[in-house]
């Protein structure tokens, strides 16, 4: 039974930094792909970043690059969303995912079939 565990979320100023944290139990996690996705009141849920088992690839959305940083720690089985300049337009319930196989990865939600319970963040002005 796969379960993702997020925390961290909280309200913060424009500008501040939050760090999300995953805490995976799946097996072998050190060989899953590993995503955050996020989805603000009225939107559909969208791509925040991945990165692949090793940790050696990352991908992210277009609005937060520059300013998120994903990485992982196969040791502790868990993931982290470093965010840092935050703006009110990345408030959303963010949420932590992973695939059903080993070695794969994707930016689709289609690509993910175990999500986490969601932590809200929210940017004041």
């Amino acid at each position: 039974q796969v379960q993702l565990v997020e925390s961290g979320g909280g309200l913060v100023q424009a500008g501040g930094s939050l760090r999300l944290s995953c805490a995976a139990s799946i097996r072998a996690f050190s060989t899953y792909g590993m995503g955050w996705f996020r989805q603000a009141p009225g939107k559909e849920r969208e791509f925040v970043a991945n990165i692949a088992w090793s940790g050696g690839s990352t991908d992210y959305a277009d609005s937060v690059k520059d300013r998120f940083t994903i990485s992982r720690d196969n040791a502790k089985n868990t993931v982290y969303l470093q965010m840092n300049s935050l703006k009110p337009e990345d408030t959303a319930v963010y949420y932590c995912a992973a695939p059903d196989r080993r070695y794969t990865i994707g930016k689709r939600g289609s690509d993910y079939a175990h999500w986490g319970q969601g932590t809200q963040v929210t940017v004041s002005s």
